[in-house]
């Protein structure tokens, strides 16, 4: 158990306070820059400071976390030359989820798999597409390319596209992984329109989730009612559930406006209190372990 100080890019870390699983892995992080190296889309919609491997190792080896998976950031598009520099310098203890488009082909996703991409993303509510039609078409293309390679499809949406999608999931191979608690909202409690239908799609196995980034999703996110949400999660399908941190935590601050030529801050996040609140939402060390070690080990191929 760590008990050393910890402080990352100025954000202080807490200690574990709970035995971290050998070969636990951070399944949602993102890299930056160097910016010098990785032009940015020009349809971003923020513009990211830097945020480097050695910083993510940094913070990871001072958490105990043995693995990382790599989320491709979207300021940065369909371009991945820095997640991919990124899993070559991570090397074995790294996977990376892609983002791709029609241009993308057979032999860059071939390229991509051989340093560690194992899935790819579409970022629906980045680009504020609630559309279902779109959204289901997105889905069956993104099935057809990945499919061959054993890959999985990461999902940025919300709770109401997710269950419009569910007929579509249910004709799917290829494992659909939705992020950040699929935007349920912990104060709308575990009746929200749509909260059921994401059980009964864990329930059915075709679907994952990751418990990633409740600060967006919670006005508190060590609040009751956050509480109730995980650990309705974590009781109903806990061998479909994954944990990440979201470092470096982009995503804007509420009430303030984003910019796409002005540098936007982090989120100062403490990822070691994160951890502990896991634990705590846990409270099973078997459980923690399958949360953090056994279900990044089966999806991401390590």
């Amino acid at each position: 158990m760590n008990t050393s100080p910890l402080t990352v890019l100025s954000v202080p870390h807490d200690a574990l306070n709970f035995a971290m699983p050998a070969e636990a892995c951070d399944c949602h992080t993102h890299v930056f820059g160097p910016s010098a190296n990785y032009p940015l889309s020009s349809e971003r919609n923020y513009m990211p400071g830097d945020a480097l491997v050695p910083d993510l190792l940094a913070l990871h080896d001072g958490l105990q976390i043995a693995r990382v998976v790599i989320v491709h950031p979207s300021p940065y598009g369909t371009d991945n030359a820095c997640t991919l520099d990124a899993l070559r310098l991570l090397g074995p203890r790294g996977r990376g989820v892609a983002v791709i488009d029609a241009h993308t082909t057979d032999a860059e996703l071939q390229a991509m798999h051989k340093v560690g991409v194992r899935g790819i993303r579409l970022n629906l509510e980045t680009s504020g597409i609630h559309n279902s039609d779109y959204a289901a078409t997105q889905l069956r293309w993104a099935t057809a390319r990945v499919a061959p390679l054993g890959w999985h499809l990461q999902m940025f949406t919300n709770l109401s596209v997710m269950a419009s999608l569910r007929e579509v999931i249910n004709t799917l191979d290829t494992p659909v992984v939705f992020d950040h608690f699929c935007l349920a909202r912990a104060e709308l409690g575990t009746s929200q329109p749509h909260f059921d239908t994401l059980l009964a799609l864990l329930a059915s196995g075709r679907v994952w989730l990751k418990l990633s980034a409740p600060h967006r999703v919670a006005q508190d996110p060590d609040g009751a009612a956050m509480t109730e949400m995980a650990r309705t999660l974590i009781a109903h399908r806990p061998d479909r559930l994954l944990w990440g941190s979201d470092w470096p935590h982009p995503g804007g601050r509420p009430g303030q406006p984003r910019h796409r030529d002005q540098v936007e801050a982090f989120n100062p996040i403490n990822d070691g209190h994160a951890l502990n609140r896991l634990a705590a939402w846990v409270d099973d060390a078997a459980t923690l372990r399958q949360i953090l070690a056994t279900n990044p080990a089966r999806l991401y191929d390590f």
